[in-house]
């Protein structure tokens, strides 16, 4: 939220609270409604995928100043992953019906905001090729149940 107008921050504070969740607390589970999102203050935060024949697999680890969510941007409105406290969590929360309502409102906030979204889904893109070149270019590395991406 680093450089975003004073108007516009206002607007997203009413939709916006601080939250806290104990270690290995569900923020979400992969399918579910898509109706919030988080900026992680401090702790750590996994997000897994259903892995057939392996459960679910920590594919990335998010920890201070992450935004946690993205599926809330784009209908259905489904998470497309599951996410889990690794350590305590305080976080700043923000209702996702209601930040949408006020980009409908506000075309320039709602502009800003996908753009810095899509900021960040470049940047996990990116770790993301960046990790699966070294599973391909070592394999066996990786060993069941551990995580696939290291602590961000």
């Amino acid at each position: 939220m680093r450089g975003l107008r004073g108007h516009h921050l206002e607007r997203l504070a009413t939709a916006a609270h601080r939250v806290t969740a104990p270690d290995r607390h569900r923020f979400f589970d992969e399918g579910g409604r898509a109706d919030r999102f988080w900026l992680v203050e401090t702790g750590r935060v996994g997000v897994d995928a259903h892995v057939p024949g392996r459960g679910l697999v920590v594919v990335e680890t998010l920890g201070r100043d992450a935004v946690l969510g993205w599926s809330w941007l784009f209908p259905p409105f489904q998470w497309r992953f599951g996410a889990r406290a690794l350590a305590p969590v305080r976080a700043v929360e923000f209702d996702a019906r209601l930040v949408r309502t006020l980009c409908a409102d506000d075309p320039e906030l709602g502009h800003e905001l996908t753009r810095r979204f899509a900021e960040v889904m470049l940047d996990r893109l990116q770790a993301t090729r960046m990790r699966l070149m070294d599973v391909y270019t070592h394999p066996g590395r990786i060993r069941p149940g551990e995580t696939l991406w290291p602590d961000r």
